[in-house]
């Protein structure tokens, strides 16, 4: 079954493709049923794996040969161990979550080619324009089928690295999904934003990619392997922590680097975490997909995958070179995003960088070793942050709705043309209000707040004060920034006629977002510390007791310290307290203090990197790639070998064609016949006498010749 668990989303890909592409309803019937294939799949081989006692040493795995490779094999297969098993569950869920949305989502229009607006409403629904006329909509997604055809093969490819046993065909998901992500983030690729955010993402990914190969490739020539059973065997983690790299390495640290940085591009962390915001462009529904259920948090899960080599040389005692770049990477990154948070006014970006800051704290977790509270926030965080994103699709689409119904041209996206939408979309407000306050750590209830909590007290019991205060900063900004968006886009008045007119969107989008805000509260009880006052004697750790169990040494408990909960509390509601404080009488950006140049052009690393990278990159292109390599290089290669064929020709017609094949050969054999002709025509004379005297002489000659060879 977990062989069959990527094929459902890959079919729907391939017979979408090539059959039902203009059948738009049997089209998102294909997607929507192969995501369910896939989740029914996924939740029995969660079930099955919960009914097995520990679970971590006795994994469901399955393995073929594949390519041949002397007298061995190199053999690939699936594996379902503890964290697999934890991350499919929630790959699951959100997929088909996502899935069922982006019918509802698709089906209330969105615009083709080069459009300004970002929505139109309901394909068949009749409005009122400003004159009082009546008109009936036909604005259905022109491209429908072709978005569903992305998706399944986006599914397909995350399925393919959760289930993986090794790091090739993890690798091949991967890939997939970079494919994807290009094509999703680009779908309207009749806006110019769209295409360069597209190829934006494509090529930024590409550099840690190659790196990660780069990794992939060192590993296999040490080990011989890619396998994870092979590599995480002792003797092997052994071999590769003793052996010394580069620049004061061991092998097992430079291994672990170079795939990290792959994770630093696929998850968007600092100095590659450009891409990202951009990747807004696209639909909602991807921009849930990316940024919540799959792209960025396969970087996170790779990393939890690969933590036994990343941390082969850790004594327990200080941070290898390896993990201190990790939690620095991660901390800079948590708090370096969150400042950039709360400066934007587009609900979509704010909940971008918000992710961008969020997966800086896990990856600054698994830097300081905290691999159980990394993970738990992997999966949280993919729950509420999926929620926030089709929130936001669903508010955009209210405004869009609201601003056709009056003729009004406002940005939809833009927080301060919203306000008072809690009263126009209640299921919207509510789920997203859970979302916030999950995103926000806010106390008990969330399951944020217990994973962000544990990762807080993974550091401060440690003793990694930097990255316990700098997270906690982080997470202050987190509350902030989120009750800044929730009160412009919900509380107050409307501040624009769009959002006096807003409504509530249909259930096939707001079903996935009721669904996915019991998980944001829910799946947090799973994980509650064990010596937590009250709860932790009534509710088991199961989390920590199951994924713990995935490494060959369970991760210890630590002791309970009343400090870093104050702190995760004190930083929670002192940010929504201050969010709240702050805009609730704001109606203008005018009036919004922090709307700082430096925050709201995102520290201008864009600008940047134009400055550094994309326009000498152009300049190469043009005066060494285009002037010298090709006008210079490539045009005088090809014009000396044109030069050359010339001379050759010349050779040959004036030694070879002309006295050999035309004089000798061609003139040569036809004046031999026109000789050969004007001898033989002079005894054909039309007289008999001369014929039959010939014939006299040939006889003769024969008679002459047969006698003196019988002498």
């Amino acid at each position: 079954m977990i062989w069959l668990l990527p094929l459902p989303p890959l079919l729907a890909f391939f017979l979408i493709v090539l059959v039902t592409n203009k059948k738009k309803a049997l089209s998102h019937t294909l997607g929507v049923g192969a995501a369910a294939l896939s989740w029914l799949g996924s939740m029995i081989v969660f079930v099955r794996a919960l009914g097995v006692e520990h679970f971590g040493e006795h994994a469901f795995e399955s393995v073929v040969d594949w390519l041949p490779t002397g007298e061995t094999a190199l053999q690939i297969g699936v594996r379902i161990d503890p964290l697999g098993a934890a991350v499919l569950f929630f790959v699951a869920w959100t997929i088909l979550m996502i899935f069922l949305y982006s019918v509802g989502y698709q089906n209330f229009g969105q615009p083709a080619g080069d459009h300004d607006v970002k929505g139109l409403p309901p394909h068949g629904a009749t409005v009122t324009d400003n004159m009082g006329k009546k008109h009936t909509v036909m604005s259905i997604e022109p491209m429908y089928s072709r978005f569903f055809a992305f998706l399944g093969l986006f599914a397909c490819g995350m399925y393919t690295l959760v289930v993986s046993n090794n790091l090739l065909t993890l690798f091949v998901g991967w890939e997939i999904m970079g494919l994807c992500s290009y094509l999703l983030i680009g779908f309207w690729y009749g806006k110019k934003s769209a295409r360069d955010a597209a190829v934006k993402a494509f090529m930024t990914t590409r550099i840690g990619d190659v790196f990660m190969l780069l990794g992939i490739a060192f590993l296999y020539s040490a080990t011989g392997s890619l396998s994870f059973e092979v590599i995480f065997a002792e003797g092997t983690l052994h071999a590769l922590a003793t052996t010394p790299a580069f620049f004061g390495f061991s092998a097992a640290g430079f291994i672990g680097l170079l795939i990290f940085i792959g994770v630093v591009g696929k998850s968007a962390q600092w100095p590659l975490h450009v891409w990202l915001p951009d990747a807004m462009e696209g639909p909602t529904p991807v921009s849930a997909m990316i940024h919540a259920a799959t792209m960025v948090s396969a970087g996170v899960y790779a990393v939890l995958r690969m933590f036994p080599l990343i941390t082969a040389d850790f004594s327990g005692h200080g941070l290898t070179m390896t993990m201190s770049i990790i939690a620095f990477i991660g901390s800079f990154t948590a708090i370096f995003a969150a400042t950039i948070a709360v400066a934007q006014n587009d609900i979509k970006r704010v909940l971008a960088y918000s992710t961008v800051s969020q997966l800086g704290f896990m990856i600054a977790a698994l830097g300081i070793g905290a691999y159980v509270a990394a993970a738990f926030h992997l999966i949280t965080h993919a729950f509420f942050k999926a929620l926030l994103f089709l929130g936001s699709g669903s508010v955009i689409h209210g405004m869009e709705h609201g601003a056709l119904h009056t003729g009004e041209h406002v940005d939809p996206q833009d927080l301060f043309n919203m306000g008072g939408l809690r009263k126009k979309m209640p299921v919207t407000f509510w789920t997203f209000l859970i979302g916030g306050l999950a995103l926000s750590g806010f106390p008990v209830l969330t399951a944020g707040f217990w994973s962000k909590d544990e990762i807080l007290a993974d550091a401060f019991g440690h003793g990694h004060w930097v990255v316990f205060i700098t997270l906690a900063v982080a997470a202050f900004l987190t509350a902030f920034y989120t009750m800044r968006q929730i009160t412009l886009a919900f509380f107050g008045e409307p501040r624009t006629r769009a959002a006096a007119h807003a409504q509530e969107t249909p259930w096939t989008m707001t079903l996935p977002l009721v669904v996915l805000a019991t998980f944001a509260i829910g799946y947090g009880w799973t994980g509650i510390p064990e010596h937590f006052p009250i709860l932790g004697g009534l509710i088991p750790n199961w989390f920590h007791e199951f994924v713990g169990g995935t490494l060959a040494v369970h991760p210890e408990v630590l002791e309970f310290s009343i400090w870093p909960l104050l702190a995760s509390i004190g930083v929670a509601l002192g940010g929504l307290s201050f969010g709240w404080l702050a805009y609730r009488k704001v109606r203008t950006p005018r009036q919004d203090r922090l709307q700082i140049p430096v925050l709201k052009n995102k520290w201008y690393f864009d600008e940047a990197y134009d400055f550094l990278f994309v326009r000498p990159a152009a300049w190469i292109a043009e005066q060494f790639s285009y002037l010298f390599m090709d006008r210079t290089i490539i045009d005088g290669i090809l014009h000396g070998i044109a030069r050359g064929a010339l001379f050759l020709g010349g050779v040959f017609r004036n030694y070879i064609d002309k006295p050999v094949i035309n004089e000798f050969f061609g003139d040569g054999t036809g004046n031999l016949v026109k000789r050969a002709g004007a001898g033989l025509r002079k005894i054909q004379v039309g007289r008999l006498q001369y014929y039959m005297l010939a014939s006299l002489i040939v006889l003769v000659a024969f008679a002459v010749l047969y006698y003196l060879l019988l002498a």
